[in-house]
């Protein structure tokens, strides 16, 4: 998974911001359109977006729309446009700040390192009798651990931090295999399978991991 995408279409900019971003250690992707952006979140994922809005074809409100209309990832809006009108528009879109341009690069690393802080250092996701530790990578349903493989677990773990949300299987593949994997599709369904015969109270009618036909899979 990419740590930032940023989506600029100005190159000397968006090099500037993936050189400091590197030096800090994120894993960083570049995308000067709105279309290019949504591929490659679509493709990899992102576990933040900073996003231009003046963008050649679909612009940068239209890409946060399309993004939240399937995700929660963060996105951090950096525009010249500085009316209050559009800072309004960009939050009510669902960003979760609205930067204006020219920024300090000091104040930009600082929010995203805020960002990451809060949203991604929480140790343990919990779901009713589930609980589930990133760091120790352990699984305890009822306090009972139960045994789980690398795949299974990494699973586990985009599902719970996605409940509610429908998420397609080649996006889910992409997470969790990745784009460049030989492994095939039906390789999720049968690490789903599995998941569902250790996580759900009847693995043939499954209340947690459900089916959306034609789409993927939402954990409930």
């Amino acid at each position: 998974m990419i740590d930032i995408l940023i989506v600029e279409d100005n190159k000397e900019l968006a090099d500037l911001l993936c050189d400091f971003l590197r030096a800090e250690n994120y894993v960083v992707s570049v995308a000067e359109n709105g279309e290019k952006a949504l591929a490659l979140y679509e493709r990899y994922g992102a576990r933040l977006l900073v996003l231009d809005v003046m963008l050649p074809g679909l612009d940068g409100f239209a890409v946060c729309r399309k993004i939240r209309e399937q995700s929660n990832t963060p996105i951090l809006i950096v525009s010249a446009r500085t009316g209050k009108e559009d800072k309004l528009n960009g939050l009510v879109l669902g960003a979760d700040d609205y930067i204006e341009k020219p920024y300090d690069i000091d104040i930009m690393l600082a929010k995203i390192a805020g960002i990451f802080k809060r949203r991604y250092a929480v140790e343990e996701l919990l779901d009713g009798e589930l609980r589930v530790n990133k760091v120790s990578r352990t699984v305890y349903k009822k306090e009972v651990p139960l045994e789980m493989t690398a795949k299974e677990f990494d699973l586990l773990v985009l599902f719970l931090e996605n409940q509610g949300k429908v998420l397609n299987k080649e996006y889910i593949f992409n997470q969790i295999w990745g784009s460049d994997s030989f492994s095939e599709q039906q390789t999720l369904t049968v690490h789903v399978k599995w998941l569902r015969e250790k996580i759900e109270k009847d693995p043939k009618k499954p209340e947690k991991i459900q089916t959306v036909w034609g789409v993927g899979y939402k954990y409930v």
